[in-house]
């Protein structure tokens, strides 16, 4: 994740997830508006999202509840580069 880009960007690439965020990383922005991003990708709650490594870091590592992997897999093949 790289916050405080110019334009907010998502894409799937060598099996990482690269994001590049509007906010700034100060108290918690730039990670409530990856977990908004994410939820209107994989369409799921924010609720569903956890950030379970990485709170404080650019490298994160997420948790989707809710959703299946084949889905993961369709949404993720679709932001291949």
């Amino acid at each position: 994740m790289k916050p405080q880009s110019k334009t907010t960007t998502i894409e799937f690439q060598d099996n990482l997830l690269r994001v590049r965020l509007k906010s700034a990383p100060k108290k918690g922005k730039a990670n409530k508006e990856l977990i908004r991003l994410l939820s209107e990708i994989f369409r799921i709650k924010s609720s569903q999202i956890l950030i379970i490594q990485g709170l404080k870091s650019a490298k994160k590592s997420i948790m989707l509840e809710g959703i299946t992997l084949e889905r993961v897999n369709d949404v993720l093949e679709q932001l291949t580069i």
